[in-house]
C-alpha cells in the first residue's frame, strides 16, 4: 500500500525529465521521466530508498533522506515544503475507520464583521474541505444561478468534482479541480481529509482520486469565471488565513475594467430584492 509521500515522490520523478537536470535523456526507455538509479545518484543515496518510499515500505525515512530528495527532484520551495509536510504526515498514525468529529463551521463575529465591511468587494470563509461557511452579497452576486448555494451546506469541493456546471462556470476548472484537491491535504486534520476523500471518491470518479495523489501545488493564479448570465469574469484572489479557526478569508477583486463592470450589473438584482 502507497503512502502519501510515496505518491509524490513517484510523481515528481515521472513528470521530471532527465534533460531539465543536466542529465542524458534516454530515448529507448517505456517509462516517462527520471529513472531510480538516477534519482538516487543524485540524492547521494541507495537506490533502495526512493523503491521502498515509492512502494510505501518505508514510512519514516529520515530528515537527511528526504532534504537530499527534495534536493535532487529540484522542486520548487512550496513542493519542497509539501514534501516535508508528506514526511511527517505519512510517519504518523491515524485511523479511518471511524468518522471524525467535523472541522469548527462556527465563524467568529469579528471575521463576519470583516466579511460584511468588505462589500462591495467579494468574500467569503471557508476552509481547506471547501465548506463555504460565510459570505457576502458580492459572492452571492458571482455565484447567481450555478447551483453552489442551492445546498443546505455549500461545499466548493463537492461543487467542483460533483456538479457538471463547475466545468462551464471555471474557465480553467482543470486548474481549481487540482487547487481543491490538493488543499485537502492542508485540512483541519488528517482524518477530516481521509474521512471526505472516502466519501467523495465514489461519486467524483478516478479523476478525483487521481488528482489527489497527484500532489500538484496550485499556483493559485487569476480565477476566470463564465456566469450564465454570460459575463466573463476574470478576478484576483487574496487569501488570509485564520489559523486559530482552522479557516481562510477569501477576498476577490475584479482584474480588469470589463470585470467591474459586469459585477456592477450583477449586483443589480441583488440590490433590487433588498
Amino acid at each position: 500500500m502507497g503512502t502519501p509521500l510515496g505518491d509524490f515522490v513517484r510523481f515528481k520523478r515521472d513528470s521530471t525529465q532527465p534533460e531539465s537536470l543536466g542529465l542524458p535523456a534516454r530515448r529507448q526507455r517505456r517509462a516517462p521521466g527520471l529513472r531510480r538509479q538516477d534519482l538516487a545518484a543524485r540524492a547521494g543515496i541507495s537506490v533502495e530508498y526512493p523503491t521502498r518510499i515509492e512502494q510505501g515500505r518505508d514510512r519514516n525515512p529520515s530528515a537527511a533522506v528526504v532534504n537530499a530528495l527534495a534536493d535532487a527532484l529540484g522542486p520548487a520551495l512550496s513542493e519542497r515544503n509539501h514534501l516535508r509536510y508528506l514526511a511527517k504526515l505519512t510517519g504518523s498514525t491515524c485511523s479511518a475507520d471511524l468518522r471524525p468529529a467535523p472541522p469548527p463551521r462556527h465563524v467568529r463575529a469579528p471575521v463576519l464583521r470583516t466579511v460584511q465591511l468588505l462589500e462591495p468587494g467579494i468574500a467569503i470563509v471557508t476552509n481547506r474541505l471547501g465548506d463555504v461557511l460565510a459570505r457576502n452579497s458580492g459572492f452571492e452576486a458571482i455565484t447567481s444561478g450555478i447551483g453552489l448555494l442551492e445546498a443546505d451546506r455549500p461545499d466548493l469541493t463537492r461543487y467542483v468534482f460533483t456538479d457538471p456546471r463547475a466545468r462551464t462556470f471555471f474557465a480553467d476548472w482543470d486548474d481549481i479541480a487540482d487547487e481543491q484537491a490538493f488543499d485537502l491535504w492542508l485540512a483541519p486534520s488528517v482524518e477530516n481529509s481521509e474521512w471526505l476523500t472516502a466519501e467523495l471518491s465514489p461519486i467524483a470518479g478516478p479523476d478525483f482520486t487521481r488528482r489527489l495523489k497527484r500532489h500538484v501545488v496550485p499556483e493559485r493564479a487569476a480565477l476566470r469565471l463564465g456566469h450564465p448570465a454570460g459575463h466573463r469574469l476574470r478576478l484576483l484572489r487574496e487569501t488570509l488565513e485564520l489559523p486559530a479557526d482552522a479557516q481562510q478569508l477569501v477576498v476577490l477583486h475584479p482584474a480588469d475594467e470589463p470585470t467591474a463592470q459586469a459585477l456592477e450589473r450583477l449586483r443589480r438584482p441583488l440590490r433590487s430584492i433588498s
